[in-house]
Order: C-alpha cells, then sequence, then structure tokens
C-alpha cells in the first residue's frame, strides 16, 4: 500500500503524486498495448490506474482525484475522437441513478446525528440488553444494524455515531488505553463495535457507498441480466448477515475476552443518558417517519400488496425522503450544502463508475477477465474450487488496499467475468462477491474510513487488530459462501 506523505507541493502529496503519473506514463508509453486489446482500451486503462494508484497513495482527495481524471478522459479522447462526444462520455457518471441514491441517502443520514435519533436508538439497545458485556456488545451491533439501511457512510455509522457511544461506555467502567486498563472492556466493545460495520454493510445496497457500483459492475457484466433491486440484495443478505451479526460478538469475546463480564452499571448509564436527553424531539419522529416511509418503499411493499403500479424507483423514493426533511425543517439547505461527504461521494463516484464503464465497452475488462479464467482453468478444478481461489484472492488482496471503492473498482469486474467464464452461477457469484466487497473491510486497520477512526482510539493494539479481522474474514466469508449459497438457492436465486 501507498501511504500518503507529508511532503506537499501545493495541494498535492509529491511522492504518492508521482508514482501515480509514472504507473499512467509507463503504461500508456512503455508497455506495449497486448493483442486483442484496443490503443484506447490501453490507454484508459492508463488513466484508470493511475487514478487508483493516487487514490490508494493519497496524492489529493478523492474527490479532487476523480476531477482530474474526468478532465483527462475528455482531453486525451480515449473513449471518442471528438472533443464534444470525449467530454458528454466523461461526465456520464453523473447520470446513473445510483450515484445520486448514495449522495442523497448521505444527506438524509445528517438527520440522524442532528436531531439526536442515532444517539438515541444506541443507548435504548444498550439500556435493554446491557446487563452483561457480551449484552452490550451485541447492543453496540444491533444498533449498527438499525442504522445501516439509512447510513450510507458506514465510516460515519461506525465511527460517528457508534463509537462515541462505545468510547462513553468503555469509561463509565474504567477501561481507558491513557491508564493501560484497555482490556477490562473497551478493547472488546472496539472490536465489536468494528466488526459491526463491514457486515451490515454487506446486507444493504444503501449501506456503504460503494455497494451501488457492484450493482453497476454486475449489470453490465452480464448485459443487465442480473440487475440487484434494494429489496433483493436486502433478502439475498438477509441470513447471512443475521448469522455473522449472531456470531461476531461471540467469536470475538472467545479470541479477546474482556476483564469485566457482568454491567449492570451499562443499564444505568444508557438510562442516564435518555433521561438526559428528554422526550423525543420533533425532529427524532419526523426522522422515524422518514426512515419507515424509505424502508417501506425500497422494500417494494406497495407494489408487492397493490401491484407493479405502486412500484418506485429506488433513487426517486431517496429525493422524496430528503424532500420531506427539507419541507418539515428538519434539515434546511445549508444543511445539505455542508454534507461535504455526499457531493465528494457523487464526483468520485461518477467519474470511477465512468471509466470502469468505459473499461468494459472498449473490451478490457473481458480481456482481462480471459487472462484470470485462463490461469485458473489451468489447474483443472471443479468450479467450486476455482470460486473459492478467485473469492479468496479478491477478498485477501484487500490487504493492499486502503480505500474499498479503489479495490472494487480495479478487480471487481475482471474477477467476477472470470467466475462466470469458470462455470459458476452467475447469482451466486454476484451475491458472493458483493459479500465480500464489504466484509474485506474486516482485515486491517486502514481497510475503510472507519478503522482509523475506531483503531485511533487505543483501545486495540495493531496485532490484535489483524488476527482479529483475520479470523472474523474466515467466519464471513463461510457464513456467506455456505449459509448464503443455501439461503440463495432456497429463494431460487440460482
Amino acid at each position: 500500500m501507498i501511504e500518503g506523505v507529508s511532503m506537499k507541493a501545493g495541494g498535492v502529496a509529491l511522492i504518492p503524486a508521482l508514482v501515480a503519473a509514472a504507473i499512467t506514463l509507463l503504461i500508456w508509453f512503455v508497455i506495449p498495448v497486448p493483442v486483442g486489446v484496443t490503443p484506447n482500451a490501453w490507454h484508459l486503462l492508463a488513466l484508470f490506474v493511475g487514478t487508483i494508484a493516487a487514490i490508494i497513495g493519497k496524492a489529493m482527495p478523492i474527490g479532487a482525484v476523480a476531477l482530474l481524471s474526468i478532465g483527462l478522459v475528455a482531453l486525451t479522447g480515449v473513449t471518442n475522437d471528438k472533443p464534444a462526444l470525449a467530454i458528454a462520455d466523461a461526465l456520464s457518471g453523473f447520470s446513473n441513478s445510483l450515484i445520486w441514491l448514495i449522495g442523497i441517502a448521505i444527506m438524509i443520514s445528517r438527520g440522524l446525528a442532528k436531531t439526536g435519533l442515532g444517539n438515541r436508538i444506541g443507548y435504548h439497545f444498550i439500556a435493554w440488553f446491557g446487563k452483561k458485556t457480551l449484552g452490550v456488545g451485541y447492543a453496540l451491533a444491533l444498533s449498527e444494524l438499525v442504522l445501516a439501511p439509512v447510513t450510507p457512510s458506514n465510516t460515519a455509522r461506525g465511527g460517528g455515531i457508534i463509537h462515541p457511544i462505545m468510547k462513553s461506555i468503555a469509561s463509565s467502567f474504567g477501561s481507558s488505553p491513557e491508564q493501560g486498563t484497555e482490556r477490562k472492556i473497551g478493547h472488546y466493545l472496539s472490536l465489536v463495535n468494528y466488526h459491526s460495520n463491514p457486515i451490515t454493510s454487506a446486507m444493504f445496497i444503501t449501506a456503504t457507498a460503494p455497494n451501488p457500483l457492484v450493482v453497476k459492475l454486475i449489470a453490465d457484466t452480464t448485459g443487465a441480466q442480473i440487475s440487484l433491486s434494494w429489496s433483493t440484495w436486502a433478502l439475498a443478505a438477509l441470513l447471512p448477515g443475521l448469522i455473522c451479526m449472531l456470531l461476531m460478538p461471540l467469536v470475538i469475546y472467545a479470541v479477546y475476552p474482556p476483564e469485566i463480564k457482568s454491567t449492570p452499571n451499562a443499564r444505568h448509564f444508557a438510562h442516564e443518558q435518555l433521561t438526559a436527553m428528554g422526550p423525543m424531539s420533533y425532529g427524532e419522529k419526523v426522522m422515524i417517519g422518514v426512515f419507515g416511509l424509505l424502508l417501506l418503499l425500497w422494500a417494494g411493499i406497495p407494489a408487492l400488496l397493490l401491484g407493479a403500479g405502486w412500484a418506485f424507483d429506488t433513487t426517486a423514493v431517496a429525493f422524496l425522503g430528503l424532500s420531506i426533511l427539507l419541507v418539515t425543517g428538519v434539515l434546511s439547505w445549508d444543511d445539505v450544502l455542508k454534507e461535504k461527504s455526499a457531493w465528494d461521494t457523487i464526483m468520485w463516484f461518477s467519474a470511477l463508475v465512468m471509466m470502469a464503464t468505459f473499461l468494459n465497452k472498449l473490451g478490457l475488462v473481458q480481456w482481462f477477465s480471459g487472462l484470470v479464467e485462463t490461469n485458473i482453468a489451468g489447474f483443472g478444478l471443479i468450479w467450486q474450487v476455482s470460486v473459492l481461489v478467485l473469492v479468496g484472492v479478491y477478498f485477501y488482496a484487500h490487504y493492499f488496499f486502503a480505500s474499498t471503492t479503489a479495490h472494487i473498482t480495479a478487480m471487481f469486474a475482471a474477477f467476477f467475468a472470470a467466475g462466470l467464464a469458470l462455470g459458476a452461477p452467475p447469482m451466486f457469484l454476484a451475491l458472493l462477491l458483493a459479500g465480500a466487497s464489504s466484509l474485506m473491510m474486516s482485515l486491517t486497520h486502514y481497510a475503510t474510513g472507519t478503522s482509523p477512526i475506531i483503531f485511533g482510539s487505543g483501545y486495540v493494539s495493531m496485532e490484535n487488530w489483524w488476527v482479529a479481522g483475520f479470523v472474523m474474514s474466515i467466519v464471513n466469508l463461510a457464513v456467506w459462501a455456505v449459509v448464503g449459497g443455501i439461503w440463495w438457492s432456497m429463494l431460487g436465486y440460482w
């Protein structure tokens, strides 16, 4: 992994930027265009790999890197020789409705923090389940699960909402890294806090920003034969996700048991916080109403009960939810403008979707997937074993990535296409790789935006973090492949 460094020129970290530029120029000018690949496809690959390297190395903020990439695609004409059509191609990502779904959902989730509803939900779960340390762990996990469908920023959810609650509980029991007492309870709760995040992210399209990118790549690779809806994804992930959530606090408890096992004070602490918050506010009530409406419409309940005429586009539903929050005054337009992560996501997401789309259109993904498929097929394995190898390589390659978005953009389409060529059932492989794309966040302390926040609080050493991450990766992958596979077969998905 290329780490961003402090040596800067203007707004650019020099070493990562030079590395990204060198990689781009090397692919473009030095490495010969392979047989079966067009020059335009190869040159777009050069820009794409350079973009991914700049994102991983943190040469600039990801939105700024995306802006540069859009400009370079248009100026170099790698998608079209005509300038007017080249800029239209470069900006085409902004017309993707899934990108706006995530951006709008991030804006909606601002209401959870502004109204305090996110904290109230967390404290209620702790008040109900917090008699034992294990119960507090489950309370944190359940809080994550409830917030996940309407919080596309897994960083905001795990690091911004749940983590402060977790730290407050640990402090109330005298568990602090500064005092050397982190193993009392904070160590365990930090790991549960973090490992809830990848699982909930895998359970809903709207639980983490890159998931719609996965949906888009699957649809592109299969010629839209597989187009995962919000409800299809949620139903497919329901059983394996719940089992992973059930097992995770127990597994971490077994690997790193806390010194404090009984926590009657946690319930008292939660009740104190709820009392201090007072009755549910107007804003919280509106948020609950919007929350319920979004889930109802995203799950397709009206269409199920009243017919296809009552089906609504997922992104249109998100716009409806945000509109309600604006009209009722729960959020102001200023709040929307200040939600920088939403606008940032729309920018970088659009650029990466655009580049991935044209790599596919220009035949580069098909060519690369053929290489992967040929190498794995050379071992003469049955498709089940071939898929395990393929998914394992894809999953554990995340040790070399500090961004799930960069990882998915770089590898998903080619590995999915290769798996199909190896004979894997399309829907099984799509759902397994989709889950793996979030579950891989469990591995390291730099795997996603949530990890440095929780790791940075100091409760867990790097060694313990990596050991817990590897153990949970085995558990999560096994559940998703075995339980998920059986569940998807029962649902008739494959």
